[in-house]
């Protein structure tokens, strides 16, 4: 048995017979099979992205043992199909430059160059036009504050002016009321002087000389103290502006009515110097009244001697 054994193992060792290949032949068809069916799954089982494998490297060159005698032959281990590389990502497309603009022309340069001068005008219209609006406006208002301030002067002035003409009017009927109570009081006066003096004479004698041929109770002259008091109340009317040098007189003819009147004047002996006959002129003319004698009379007529200084 031993023997048999031994020539079946030198058999299979030994080449076949030019007969012997029908086996081989289909051994290799299904080998080729198994290899088409693992390349089918190894492509689709290559579609998605591989992970990443970590291998070590003991030898340069790898060494495959022999196979064992009368082993079957292993079948041949299929090439891997490479994976296609990922394709890149398509560049990033550069802004397009805008194409360079063509040179304008001397008609758009002179076209473009009016446009501005335009509104460059028009620009400094506007401003004047404001400038002058806001000047118009500033003039106005200066004219309505002058012609306020001018309303509110005349206003004042006008005020004034009544307030002033209120005030002589006043003044002036408080004169004419006081000379009209002197009158009325000098007139009450110089009639009960009359009455008086009517009694005293048809009560006494004549005073008169022996021999004198008036028939009246007294003599019609004015009594000494008579002149001075005329000058007394005529010289505070009396207005000079330059003082009258030395001391002149000057002697005024008087007419007066009976109630002391003024009813004329004039110079019968100048001073020789025209301010101080003239000052005394406007004197009387200013007194208007001349005071009653002691006997409540006034003469008719008589002249007066008017000094600077008495």
């Amino acid at each position: 048995m031993a023997l048999d054994s031994t020539l079946t193992r030198q058999d299979n060792l030994m080449p076949q017979r030019t007969g012997g290949m029908g086996r081989g032949t289909a051994m290799a068809l299904l080998v080729h099979l198994g290899l088409l069916i693992a390349l089918a799954f190894g492509v689709k089982w290559r579609s998605q992205t591989p992970a990443g494998v970590s291998a070590e490297l003991w030898a340069a060159v790898p060494q495959i043992a022999a196979p064992q005698a009368g082993a079957p032959k292993p079948a041949p281990t299929p090439t891997p199909v490479p994976t296609p590389a990922p394709a890149p990502p398509p560049p990033t497309p550069k802004a397009e430059e805008p194409p360079p603009k063509p040179a304008p022309n001397e008609a758009e340069i002179a076209i473009e160059k009016e446009k501005a001068e335009r509104k460059l005008r028009e620009q400094q219209e506007r401003e004047q036009q404001e400038r002058l609006r806001k000047e118009q406006e500033r003039e106005q208002q200066e004219r309505l504050r002058k012609e306020q301030e001018r309303k509110e002067q005349e206003r004042k002035e006008q005020e004034r002016i009544e307030r002033e003409k209120a005030e002589k009017l006043a003044a002036q009927k408080q004169r004419e009321l006081e000379i009209k109570r002197a009158k009325e009081e000098e007139a009450r006066q110089a009639k009960q002087r009359e009455e008086n003096l009517k009694r005293i004479l048809g009560q006494a004698a004549g005073t008169g000389a022996p021999n004198s041929p008036g028939t009246a109770a007294r003599e019609a002259g004015p009594s000494a103290s008579y002149a001075g008091r005329i000058v007394a109340r005529v010289k505070p009317n009396i207005f000079l502006t330059d003082e009258v040098p030395g001391n002149p007189s000057a002697d005024v003819e008087v007419r007066c009515a009976s109630d002391g009147k003024i009813v004329g004047r004039r110079i019968v002996k100048s001073s020789g110097n025209r301010e101080w006959d003239e000052a005394v002129i406007r004197a009387l003319d200013r007194t208007e009244v001349l005071p009653r004698d002691t006997d409540g009379s006034v003469p008719s007529s008589m002249v007066i001697t008017f000094r600077p200084r008495e």
